[in-house]
């Protein structure tokens, strides 16, 4: 959703974002959080993949002083339907697409919940809600009480979500869920991740037991225990603790462990590798326990760690999607919609890695409160799948955004959008994988490499540059993150045409002309098998002809 200015207000504020539409799959969106004490330079993050139909371009909100009270209409972008006003504050933040000017940054994934606690006639779905938030807070908790007086007084439209939220100091992890048809307000509980932990969340609620006595720690609606009590969701008398996870998300099918908890397990092994956390949970062995909500990290993380996280097939695990009949002659990690199948009257499901076909954009929210809030906040963003794509770094303080990653209909391929010609990469790799993805990786590198030994000297310009001159400061960002983006754009478009032309109707182009690419022995071995006899020729036939 985005904001359109109501007819009375005179002049109307830039609004532009890069958020979701409702999702269209239970099993969309991986979000990592990591603790100030987890990272290894202070840094928190959050990441986000935006798994679905989530709208191609990335926005940004200007911010500024408004006059307080006049109607704003909040407006669903997929359809641009009007679903009716909120009234303006009398000053909004800046944001640029999840993190705001402040460095304050969200995310979050559709956990669904119990479906009768939603309300229809909620203003604010997730993305509004996120978007206003970002407007008009500035830390962690302030986000939290923000997102819970705007459900109270317009409504949540919403099913459950579980929403991270992350200053310079703190990350917070909070789910929500409606209270029912016609009735405004949420049912929340929010948990700060332990200094030196990490969490992850993905589509699957994780909050369990929680402490009633720990407010700097937990947070909770006042009457959460009341009202599952009262709607039969919990039964005080049955001696155990009230469990959030149970009273609101009682989903705990196998296929909902599969596509869900998987993802999970496999951020928390990567990230600890010393739990030696066992899978037996999202493969539904019987007496498993769901995953720790909090880990602490072995070795702590660089916001190059977390985008690996972020890049995940479960590569090395049992359930390495390069591996297997199914990855194809060419070790493909992808398997495309739907993950469910039946064959003869038995039901199979396809592994859900974390890394996917279906993202519509991948970031991660680096918030150092070391450094001024305009050069601290860095949104590092990758239009459509990362793995095939790369991240580029944009600071929460520009004030424009890179032309070609504004640019995008799906409807319509256009060579001028990022995130068209994201995925026209995406789609040249993935049927060819291990014959293509070399190249995809190598061109990966060398931005983000480059971003990486470039970043130190351009946050020392700016540094100094704000001391005297702010505004020089916020250009200088600009310039700079454009150029970059720019850049990774026209490398992208190189990229391209060079996967199109070097691999083409099954030969790779060589400085000694075309090769045959040919299969791989293990791939040939299946097909003997399959179809042998029908392949095979004769050791004794006559090659005369006659």
């Amino acid at each position: 959703m985005i904001l359109r200015p109501g007819p009375a207000l005179l002049a109307p504020a830039a609004i532009l974002l890069a958020l979701p539409v409702p999702a269209q799959e239970s099993d969309c969106c991986t979000n990592v959080l990591v603790s100030r004490g987890a990272s290894s330079d202070g840094s928190t993050f959050v990441s986000y993949s935006a798994d679905g139909a989530f709208k191609p371009k990335l926005l940004l909100h200007a911010g500024g002083d408004h006059e307080p009270g006049v109607p704003v209409d909040v407006v669903a972008w997929e359809d641009d339907q009007v679903r009716g006003p909120v009234k303006q504050v009398a000053h909004t933040y800046g944001v640029v697409g999840l993190v705001n000017e402040h460095q304050l940054a969200l995310a979050e994934t559709t956990t669904d919940g119990r479906l009768e606690l939603e309300n229809p006639a909620g203003l604010l779905d997730y993305d509004a809600l996120m978007w206003l938030t970002l407007q008009r807070a500035r830390t962690a908790r302030e986000a939290i009480d923000t997102i819970v007086g705007l459900c109270d007084e317009y409504g949540y439209g919403s099913t459950g979500e579980t929403l991270s939220i992350a200053d310079p100091n703190e990350v917070w992890m909070m789910e929500i869920i409606g209270r029912g048809p016609g009735v405004d307000g949420i049912l929340w509980v929010a948990a700060r991740v332990p200094d030196g932990s990490i969490a992850v969340h993905a589509n699957m609620s994780r909050i369990g037991e929680f402490p009633r006595d720990d407010p700097d720690n937990w947070r909770f609606a006042p009457d959460v225990v009341e009202f599952a009590t009262a709607h039969g969701y919990y039964d005080p008398a049955a001696g155990r603790p009230f469990n959030w996870r149970h009273a609101f998300h009682p989903d705990d099918s196998p296929a909902a462990r599969r596509v869900c908890a998987a993802r999970e397990w496999s951020v928390l092994r990567r990230a600890a590798p010393s739990l030696n956390l066992s899978p037996d949970y999202h493969r539904s062995v019987p007496g498993a326990q769901p995953y720790p909500l909090f880990v602490p990290v072995d070795r702590k993380l660089t916001v190059h760690d977390v985008m690996a996280l972020m890049r995940d097939h479960y590569e090395g695990t049992p359930f390495d999607l390069t591996q297997g009949i199914d990855a194809g002659p060419f070790g493909s990690p992808y398997r495309f919609r739907d993950l469910g199948f039946s064959v003869d009257g038995v039901d199979y499901i396809w592994e859900r890695a974390i890394a996917t076909q279906q993202a519509g954009f991948v970031m991660v929210a680096q918030c150092r409160g070391w450094l001024p809030d305009p050069i601290g906040g860095v949104y590092w963003y990758a239009p459509d799948d990362c793995y095939t794509s790369a991240f580029t770094p944009l600071y929460c303080g520009i004030t424009k955004l890179p032309p070609s990653y504004t640019n995008g209909d799906y409807g319509r391929f256009s060579w001028d959008s990022a995130w068209w010609i994201a995925n026209l990469v995406s789609n040249l790799t993935y049927d060819r994988w291990s014959r293509v993805i070399g190249d995809v990786l190598a061109a990966q590198r060398a931005h983000e490499d480059a971003m990486r030994a470039t970043m130190p000297a351009i946050e020392r310009a700016a540094t100094d540059l704000l001391a005297t001159d702010p505004a020089l400061a916020r250009r200088f960002l600009t310039d700079w993150s454009v150029a970059s983006a720019e850049r990774l754009f026209a490398d992208w478009q190189e990229l391209a045409t060079t996967i199109l032309t070097k691999h083409l109707d099954g030969y790779v182009r060589t400085p000694d002309g075309p090769q045959g690419v040919g299969y791989p022995e293990s791939w040939l071995r299946r097909v003997i098998a399959e179809r042998g006899e029908q392949l095979a020729l004769p050791k004794d036939a006559d090659a005369s002809g006659g």
